[in-house]
């Protein structure tokens, strides 16, 4: 199921892609525990996470921390919660839980051979159990990390989680290295750009970014998909003014170029949505 193995990023913060989904899981060792990030796609795969850790570190569990509230970076919460172990996160994931992933989870087990790749029968929907409403420094494991509540962007639960010491963040699907952003499930594409240009205010040139799925990127990267959202939101305002509708949108070339059309169109039905609100 894993994908390569605990990567070293800075001293003591680590990274693994695991598939499916090749989703990004954190790990930042303390001298008294250590402190994950995200939980995977069900509790036999956040059950994988808890023997890698051991193996490979020797080091017990002491806190978990949720990027945000979809099913791939959350499923797996339940295992931790049975062991006591707390789980951080941004105070909308239980609304976003009960608007969004509550009702996918009863239509997989309702219909589990329409999506076999989920394997969610056992899955109990288990929110954070330490909600954050505002930036605030924790110190777990002996470490401390810094946990910075967003605006409605990716979706309206993203949580930044910055390890000072090292340089590191961890932004889950706010930004995208090995696929395009996911649109839908709440997405807030015409916010995302104000998102990425307020963290960068924090970013330096220095520091490494690890993002919801891929590769670690620095800086720049986060910038140029910056412009990229940009563009959409601008091309989504254009055309909404214009009274064009979503799915008839003639996006630029550029866009065509780094995202795919079904995921612009997407996005277009959730700029409107929010122009709406």
């Amino acid at each position: 199921m894993s994908n390569g193995q605990w990567n070293k990023v800075a001293e003591g913060v680590f990274h693994r892609r695991y598939e499916p989904l090749d989703v990004s899981i954190g790990l930042v060792v303390g001298p008294t525990g250590s402190t994950i990030i995200d939980t995977r796609n069900n509790p036999a795969e956040a059950e994988e996470i808890i023997m890698d850790v051991a193996q490979w570190f020797g080091q017990e569990i002491v806190a978990v921390i949720n990027t945000h509230a979809h099913y791939d970076h959350t499923f797996g919460n339940q295992v931790f919660k049975a062991a006591g172990i707390p789980i951080y996160g941004h105070y909308l994931v239980p609304d976003h839980f009960e608007r969004y992933e509550k009702p996918y989870l009863a239509r997989v087990k309702s219909h589990p051979a329409a999506e076999p790749d989920k394997s969610w029968q056992d899955v109990i929907l288990t929110p954070p159990t330490v909600l954050i409403e505002e930036r605030e420094l924790i110190s777990v494991g002996g470490r401390d990390i810094e946990l910075i509540p967003l605006a409605a962007g990716h979706t309206d639960s993203d949580l930044a989680i910055h390890i000072p010491d090292a340089g590191v963040w961890f932004l889950g699907d706010i930004i995208e290295e090995s696929g395009p952003p996911m649109f839908g499930s709440g997405a807030h594409p015409l916010g995302w750009p104000g998102v990425l240009t307020s963290l960068l205010d924090d970013i330096s040139d220095s520091h490494v970014i690890i993002p919801g799925h891929g590769r670690p990127v620095e800086r720049s990267f986060v910038i140029e998909q910056l412009k990229d959202f940009q563009l959409l939101a601008q091309e989504i305002r254009s055309a909404q003014t214009a009274r064009i509708p979503a799915e008839r949108i003639d996006f630029s070339a550029r866009l065509l170029h780094v995202w795919p059309e079904e995921f612009l169109r997407e996005a277009a039905k959730d700029g409107y949505r929010e122009i709406g609100d």
